[in-house]
């Protein structure tokens, strides 16, 4: 008998068999006060978004993490920054593991955690839940954007906000990923700017969803959801130019009064709202709290991509030729930037505490 012709893996290579996600949290497991820190944050963040904590929540941090050192020097020069500010600013790190790409590139920590190609993602996951831990010890709560749908059930536990990227925001697999996230997500606008694909994405996450996925053991799973209500608008930018100015964000309220949803929007400093010139960032946030000034209630927070040091440099390269604190993929604001720009933030904002 002539042999059935293969007509399945034909390109792939090789297939590395992961620990379930269960094993992973055993072996690396939140403690009591980690949880506890989680819940809150999580609690502050949706009070934030939908209740009466006027504080403005930001959520600041390097594009990407490659270098753990260097990542945790930033987690507590953000912790000390986060207690002279935390009465009228709420600061979450970015604590971004995963990269999409528009063709090739490195793909994040999780992805290529040792910046060689190698791939280990086994060993990625492990960096990424220890990385977690630690900066949630040091006070500050952590945000991300979760790329692939498998990712959520190594990681999810220890995270306080997610993003979904303009890549993705109209992708089904990441709408019913969201609808069971336990955090609040922000989706962003699609690539192009406009903000209808991130309000059809929030309709589409808050209803209850059934999907493919894995379970804590790490079997294919159908899975379904109650819906996450803890979902709002982030605006960035997109080929047709900035949407952080007044005209766009008041067009953004309409859009979800039409839709019924919560008049919640968060602003990305960078991106297409920085044009892709990171020191721009600065006059972003000074353009946004100047609207929250005016009495706008519907910005919830903002973004800002930050490192220790300012730019960002060519990768790949070898790793004891990368500068310190200087990011690999986007370029970012330094330290003082930063600090000078949400210093002055939190100075502005004092009158809309001054009844409070």
């Amino acid at each position: 008998m002539r042999p059935v012709k293969k007509t399945s893996d034909i390109n792939v290579t090789q297939t590395v068999t992961l620990p379930a996600p269960h094993a992973l949290i055993d072996e690396i497991p939140k403690s009591e006060a980690q949880a506890d820190f989680i819940s809150q944050s999580r609690q502050e963040i949706h009070r934030i978004i939908f209740g009466n904590d006027k504080r403005l929540l930001l959520v600041v941090g390097p594009c990407s993490i490659h270098d753990i050192d260097a990542g945790i020097e930033y987690g507590k020069r953000l912790a000390a920054l986060s207690e002279r500010v935390s009465d009228r600013i709420c600061l979450v790190m970015r604590v971004y593991f995963e990269k999409p790409r528009t063709s090739l590139g490195w793909k994040g920590l999780i992805m290529d955690p040792d910046l060689d190609g190698t791939a280990n993602i086994d060993q990625g996951l492990r960096v990424a839940r220890n990385f977690l831990r630690d900066i949630i010890d040091l006070g500050v709560p952590t945000a991300t954007e979760l790329l692939d749908p498998i990712t959520p059930q190594y990681i999810a536990d220890l995270v306080s906000w997610a993003a979904i990227g303009a890549r993705t925001t109209e992708s089904q697999t990441h709408r019913q990923m969201a609808s069971g996230l336990s955090m609040p997500v922000g989706f962003k606008n699609g690539m192009d700017g406009t903000c209808q694909v991130a309000i059809n994405a929030i309709k589409a996450a808050s209803g209850v969803q059934t999907f493919l996925g894995i379970n804590h053991d790490g079997q294919a799973s159908a899975v379904t959801t109650a819906g996450n209500q803890n979902c709002h608008v982030v605006l960035r930018g997109g080929s047709s130019g900035p949407n952080f100015d007044t005209d766009s964000v008041a067009q953004t309220v309409a859009d979800l009064q039409n839709a019924g949803l919560k008049e919640a929007i968060m602003i990305d400093c960078s991106h297409g709202n920085s044009s892709k010139q990171p020191e721009k960032q600065p006059e972003v946030l000074d353009a946004i709290v100047a609207q929250v000034e005016a009495g706008n209630d519907a910005i919830i927070g903002a973004m800002i991509e930050s490192n220790l040091n300012r730019g960002s440099q060519k990768f790949p390269a070898p790793k004891e030729d990368l500068q310190y604190g200087v990011s690999i993929t986007d370029g970012c604001i330094d330290w003082k930037a930063t600090e000078t720009s949400i210093l002055k933030a939190y100075d502005r904002l004092a009158a809309r505490f001054a009844n409070t």
